[in-house]
């Protein structure tokens, strides 16, 4: 059974879509207030701005210089940044004992793919060029983030850059057409999406020139093949449910390990309550645990 504390997550997907109903979205400063207040804020953690970035390095105290999370926020393209998400991933940073770096990408409507992916490959590049290695770098994110954490890696692979360690995404958002059965399953469970709202979703961030069975924009259409492992959680009564069950068995069918956790009872992005649900905290634990021996930290 769900925990109380838990209920915080479900009641934050309420108010969103009262929110979405009444027109009241349009505020990213306060959208970003209500997402980051579901998170409590972990001690022991630093942040530094990046100069010249709109970044957050987010630094734990005691760990790993030469280790980093690779933070791709989630907002369905059109909302989230470093503030509204900077406490999840410090919470996982802490966890895994490596410093993380968080950074805002163009949000649509006002850009459209590739915008973001452009700016992602591009960070990610920037990072490389800080000295740290390719395979000392974990790729994590949320829904449109999580997404985001496959296609990056698939752009940088073309662009003639290496590959990191592996990737962690939760909450994925890969399936742009919204086909997935768990539309219909989890219909009456998810406080929030549905699928006209998803695709809706799609179309702002697509514009009307670019397909969303574009490899660079749902991976299930992309080559896998040689991409380092993944850890793929997700919540049991969200509509994209079956957007990370595709997107493991698409690795697997391209030989890459990947592994599937659910979390029943959870909705979208249920980690975002991280210090406050036992179910959130549990979840940045199994991350943490399965994060460190792929980024070589004891």
């Amino acid at each position: 059974m769900a925990s109380k504390e838990s209920e915080a997550v479900r009641r934050h997907w309420v108010a969103a879509r009262a929110a979405m109903e009444a027109g009241e979205t349009s505020d990213q400063e306060l959208a970003d207030h209500r997402w980051a207040e579901l998170t409590t804020e972990p001690d022991n953690v630093d942040y530094l701005r990046v100069p010249g970035r709109p970044a957050l390095w987010i630094a734990p105290h005691n760990a790993a210089q030469d280790r980093v999370l690779f933070c791709l926020h989630g907002g369905g393209f059109v909302g989230g940044s470093r503030y509204s998400h900077r406490k999840l991933y410090a919470h996982l940073a802490r966890a895994v004992g490596a410093r993380a770096l968080l950074f805002d990408y163009p949000l649509a409507p006002a850009h459209v793919y590739p915008a973001q992916l452009d700016d992602a490959v591009d960070t990610y590049h920037w990072l490389l060029d800080q000295g740290i290695a390719a395979e000392h770098i974990l790729f994590t994110g949320d829904s449109a983030g999580g997404g985001m954490s496959i296609t990056t890696q698939l752009r940088a692979r073309t662009d003639g850059l290496p590959l990191p360690a592996g990737a962690m995404p939760f909450s994925p958002w890969v399936d742009f057409e919204a086909t997935g059965a768990s539309y219909e399953t989890n219909r009456d469970r998810d406080e929030f999406f549905h699928r006209d709202l998803v695709r809706g979703l799609a179309f702002m961030f697509l514009g009307r020139d670019n397909s969303p069975r574009d490899p660079y924009v749902n991976p299930l259409y992309g080559d896998l093949t040689g991409l380092g492992p993944m850890y793929i959680q997700t919540g049991g009564d969200e509509v994209l449910l079956d957007d990370a069950r595709q997107l493991a068995e698409a690795a697997e069918k391209a030989g890459v390990a990947a592994t599937l956790d659910v979390f029943p009872e959870m909705q979208h992005t249920f980690q975002m309550a991280a210090g406050r649900a036992p179910e959130a905290d549990d979840a940045i634990q199994r991350m943490a645990r399965w994060a460190r021996p792929v980024l070589r930290l004891r």
